[in-house]
């Protein structure tokens, strides 16, 4: 429901929004200007004080205004002549006309009622109230992917236009809030709908006598000028007229004969009530914060571009689940955990098969976990891939934590299918951790944890069969893995490696496919990757697609990845044949687990054979010269030091701070784990200066570099562990 509600409104309402958004944050920008450029009263000075000043100029003043920002407005007559300006409370002179600022004024109108009066008081608030339901059904949305408010600022995954959107959300969504609330107030007091008892102080009468200069007037000079809102002088063609007098706390008058203040009526609690969301949507009176609104507010039109692309990739990609039974009806609940999205394409599969066979099944994420509605279930299966080292993937996030919550488990029993790769040493993680967490509760077991290989739709029939004999029903499950949309890339160039120590290898060089206008509006093929994002090939007779860590980024102007041939590989053995005007399909997979960040802390690169293609392109990108230090493993630097020219030119141009080599295939062989040893000190001083840590290549090596950097950091009390939590030590593995 919380997903409905925002994507709708938010589609619908996009422009309206924005252009309240942006119009309340241009008039954000007024009540600061009016702080920085408004003469400020002398610290202490009192309402008597100002109004003698202003008098002594102008004998004739009627009315004195002070707004929340403590400009001083003087009304007076001169003759026939009415005058008025804003006033200079030191030396009570007239400094600037009180006309209102014409700029300000049309953008008041404009954000008021879109210039429509009543009519567009009314639509404003309507894109008001949904911009309230936006940013609360936002907020769920983004406690539900990240599991829980506790875990608000987690680091997000995925494409770069759902990142930003969730980004701005989680900064700007309570400043939203307010805003949309403040503005519904304001617009059922302006149409009546709430009743606020304003302070009023009725009609009084002065005592008969000559009437006391301004400055005796106890009242006055017991005020403080910053507690002033209006001063109403005493008409002198009226016996008995008084000053009227309102400040923050109350309305009365002041008797000029006497200066006692009287007839007082205290501002109720309604009226301070309203005049605080009045401040807090103006900034009238607490600029600071008006700002702060009006910079968040610009986010908006920022998260409706983005969400109106989040929307359209997801109908793109999105698969189709048929039938979906609501979840209070469904017997079988089928949730998923997917990153790239193939998961949810066997899902479907399994939707329909089960559907099929007279099962009422509802299909929903992980994320979306919610036992309590789970009425009439008599199973829960989970289809749960692992992104990167065995972390949660995107549409999974807040299952375990959920489950580690509860206090009593579902009666259903629980299936869990993982998916993954066994070339990955973290193959199916995920889905043990599932089915760790689920024993340690105590849930019943519907079938023992099984996988899926490289999304083979054999060992997916396996499961399938075996699913149904436990449910008593004939199952079998034919699915077609979905391919992703694939671009031409044309090999411009090939430098080939290691064939003398029997590690054939090859730097592979395409050049950019053409990107269309959508494409670089949505960020969509080539239009936009970097170094260290993957590209996906779907080799010749085989549905499986193979990965490699892209080496360079777009403004490269190039696709480059290094690739090693191995023994009966399919997909490594066609790239490393390819001839320079020979072209392969591809895709891009956006990776931001792996990428170096922003900010100046400096970069350790740690990575041998093929693992070194995206440090070489993070370093090749590394024009603001961030302190770069490589370590680079190989077999022997005459055969397989790939990037070797390179390297000294980056050396030189100050694009890599240091590069350290390990070579394997000598008399005394040496690691990359041992280069790390040799260079402990160092090593322990960046870390300690705030350093991230990049490991790339193979699984073994990996873990020789987690255990020589463990040793390495031991007497500093920080391990490779406490790096990864705070997001200071990152690995691609394969």
């Amino acid at each position: 429901m919380s997903r409905f509600l925002h994507r709708w409104p938010g589609l619908f309402a996009a422009l309206l929004v924005s252009v309240i958004a942006l119009s309340g944050a241009a008039l954000s920008v007024f009540p600061a200007l009016d702080r920085v450029t408004v003469p400020q009263a002398p610290a202490g000075m009192t309402v008597a004080e100002l109004a003698a000043s202003i008098q002594a100029i102008h004998p004739g003043l009627t009315e004195i205004r002070r707004s929340p920002s403590g400009r001083i407005t003087a009304w007076w007559v001169d003759g026939d002549v009415q005058g008025y300006g804003h006033v200079d409370p030191q030396t009570g002179q007239a400094t600037a006309s009180a006309d209102p600022d014409p700029v300000e004024r049309w953008l008041t109108n404009f954000h008021r009622s879109l210039f429509l009066d009543d009519t567009g008081r009314v639509i404003t608030a309507i894109g008001a109230a949904m911009m309230l339901v936006l940013a609360v059904t936002g907020a769920m949305l983004v406690a539900r992917r990240v599991g829980g408010f506790r875990r608000w600022f987690t680091p997000l995954k995925g494409p770069f236009s759902g990142r930003l959107h969730v980004e701005l959300a989680r900064v700007a969504v309570f400043a939203l809030v307010l805003s949309a609330t403040t503005a519904l107030w304001m617009t059922a007091d302006n149409f009546e709908l709430v009743t606020i008892d304003l302070a009023d102080a009725g009609f009084a009468e002065a005592a008969e006598g000559a009437q006391l200069p301004l400055v005796q007037m106890q009242a006055l000079v017991d005020l403080p000028l910053s507690d002033l809102r209006n001063l109403q002088m005493p008409d002198p063609t009226f016996a008995g007229d008084t000053l009227r007098l309102e400040t923050a706390t109350g309305a009365g008058h002041v008797d000029p004969t006497t200066g006692a203040l009287i007839g007082w009526d205290e501002a109720g609690f309604g009226q301070q009530v309203s005049e605080t969301i009045y401040m807090l949507h103006t900034g009238q009176g607490a600029a600071v914060l008006g700002l702060v609104l009006g910079l968040m507010a610009l986010a908006v039109p920022v998260m409706a571009a983005t969400g109106a692309l989040v929307w359209l990739a997801g109908q793109r990609s999105r698969v189709r689940i048929s039938a979906n039974q609501p979840v209070g009806k469904a017997e079988t609940i089928l949730l998923v955990g997917s990153e790239g999205g193939s998961t949810w394409g066997f899902a479907a599969t399994l939707h329909a098969a089960l559907t099929a066979t007279g099962q009422s099944v509802h299909t929903a994420p992980m994320s979306a976990f919610a036992p309590e509605r789970y009425r009439v279930a008599k199973r829960i299966i989970v289809l749960a891939a692992t992104y990167g080292d065995g972390d949660a993937p995107s549409s999974a996030n807040g299952f375990l934590d959920r489950l580690a919550a509860m206090d009593r488990v579902p009666d259903a029993p629980l299936a869990v299918l993982g998916f993954g790769d066994r070339g990955y040493p973290t193959y199916c993680a995920y889905a043990d951790a599932v089915v760790a967490a689920a024993q340690s509760k105590g849930w019943r077991e519907l079938l023992p944890l099984d996988t899926v290989d490289r999304q083979s739709p054999q060992d997916f029939a396996r499961w399938g069969r075996a699913l149904g004999q436990a449910l008593g029903i004939d199952l079998e499950l034919v699915h077609q893995p979905v391919l992703p949309a694939t671009e031409l890339l044309t090999l411009i160039s090939r430098r080939e490696y290691g064939v003398e120590v029997q590690a054939p290898t090859v730097i592979l060089r395409f050049a950019l496919p053409e990107v269309t206008a959508w494409q670089r509006l949505t960020g969509a093929g080539f239009a936009r990757f970097a170094a260290g994002d993957l590209i996906g090939v779907v080799p010749d007779g085989s549905p499986v697609t193979r990965l490699y860590s892209l080496a360079s980024a777009r403004r490269d102007g190039f696709v480059e990845i290094v690739v090693k041939k191995q023994p009966g590989g399919l997909c490594s053995g066609q790239l490393y044949a390819l001839d320079v005007g020979q072209a392969v399909p591809a895709f891009v997979r956006h990776n931001p687990g792996f990428q170096p960040g922003r900010g100046r802390a400096p970069l350790i690169l740690i990575g041998a054979g093929t693992g070194i293609g995206p440090l070489a392109g993070f370093v090749r990108g590394n024009g603001r010269q961030r302190p770069i230090h490589l370590f680079f493993g190989m077999r022997h630097p005459g055969s397989d030091f790939l990037y070797g020219d390179e390297m000294r030119q980056w050396q030189a141009s100050g694009h890599l701070a240091l590069l350290v080599t390990a070579v394997s295939r000598r008399t005394q062989p040496r690691y990359v784990q041992d280069a790390l040893r040799a260079e402990a000190a160092e090593l322990t001083r960046l870390i300690g200066a705030g350093a991230r840590v990049m490991v790339c290549g193979g699984r073994d090596m990996a873990a020789g570099v987690r255990q020589a950097l463990g040793d390495i950091l031991a007497p500093s009390g920080l391990t490779p562990a406490t790096l990864k939590a705070q997001g200071r030590y990152l690995e691609d593995v394969y």
